[in-house]
């Protein structure tokens, strides 16, 4: 390991040790907490909600230290790590004051329109102008993809927020995703140095202290988004667009049913209800453990089908019906 990234990894290490063992301390002098309901938000008492802004910090920390060093392969080229930066921020602050103030759904979908748009006219670097399937040669290039990009970040964002409602559920699915990016190669020094980050605070999460917030789910999933693109561009092992849809196809499917179902009902797709796949796994195993065990397999399986090199296709109806039949089995024993 060169002394650089030694260096790197023992400050980011100690860092974060500290905001653990500090935490209560830390937390107390900010005043974002999520205080239960009674309705949708069922804890017991006030959580903090600065695990976003721990992740940010460590994000900006890591940037700026990869960047001086200048260690190869380790952090995005050029101005690209800006534009991450810059996202990212504005992605944070959004969800921030949706969990202070409570935005109504399209004043939430339309500052993330904006933002994504702002970033992408700032920065030509998030482009896509070509789109590959992985079972088919030819690639389909794109005349107007600032659209296509608007909207997959908004899908993006919307469905990582809405998977985010127990502890460990969207920290262990982020974990899962920064390592195919490490295992692919992309980027691995900075991933490797955010998942210490995320490392912490999943502890700090399994003990019911700190909640991401809608801040912490927008924050990860502009940086995921950010990253499939960047190794679309840039990267000769990257992932086709199907298989990128594989590795986000649980919070994706979980998102769609929802949006089906409360359109069915004649209820706004983007309100919040107790109906998510968490929910639904906690209510019949009453242990939100159990809950996280299965969800866990079930976000890892399609992609464990893509490591056997079935064709995304078959991966897809696959799931489809391992996901429909646990979630009608469930939901029938309620």
């Amino acid at each position: 390991m060169d002394l650089e990234v030694f260096f790197l990894v023992s400050f980011i290490s100690v860092f974060n040790f500290v905001i653990y063992l500090k935490f209560d301390t830390i937390s107390g002098n900010f005043v974002f907490f999520d205080k239960p309901d009674g309705k949708l938000k069922r804890h017991s008492k006030p959580v903090s909600l600065i695990g976003g802004l721990v992740i940010l910090v460590n994000l900006y920390l890591i940037t700026f230290f990869l960047k001086l060093l200048e260690i190869d392969n380790s952090i995005f080229e050029g101005n690209y790590a800006y534009a991450v930066i810059i996202l990212s921020t504005l992605y944070y602050l959004i969800g921030l004051i949706d969990d202070l103030k409570d935005l109504t759904p399209m004043i939430k979908l339309s500052f993330i329109v904006f933002s994504t748009f702002f970033v992408i006219y700032l920065f030509p670097e998030i482009n896509l102008k070509h789109f590959k399937i992985s079972f088919l040669e030819k690639n389909y290039h794109f005349k107007y993809s600032i659209l296509f990009l608007i909207l997959a970040f908004a899908l993006l964002s919307n469905s990582m927020n809405m998977f985010d409602g127990i502890n460990l559920q969207l920290l262990l699915y982020t974990f899962f995703v920064f390592i195919v990016f490490i295992l692919k190669s992309f980027n691995p020094i900075f991933f490797a140095l955010l998942l210490i980050c995320l490392l912490f605070l999943s502890i700090l999460n399994f003990k019911n202290k700190v909640y991401l917030g809608d801040g912490g789910a927008y924050l990860l999933s502009s940086i995921i988004g950010c990253t499939f693109i960047y190794q679309y561009n840039n990267f000769d092992n990257f992932l086709s667009g199907d298989e990128i849809f594989i590795i986000l196809f649980i919070p994706s499917i979980d998102m769609l049913r929802l949006f089906l179902i409360r359109s069915l009902n004649k209820k706004n797709p983007f309100k919040g209800d107790l109906n998510h796949l968490h929910h639904i796994l906690n209510n019949h195993f009453k242990n939100s453990n159990y809950s996280i065990i299965i969800s866990t397999l079930l976000f890892v399986f399609p992609s464990l089908l893509l490591i056997l090199k079935l064709e995304t296709y078959y991966i897809s109806i696959i799931s489809i019906i391992v996901y429909t039949l646990i979630i009608t089995n469930l939901k029938k024993n309620l």
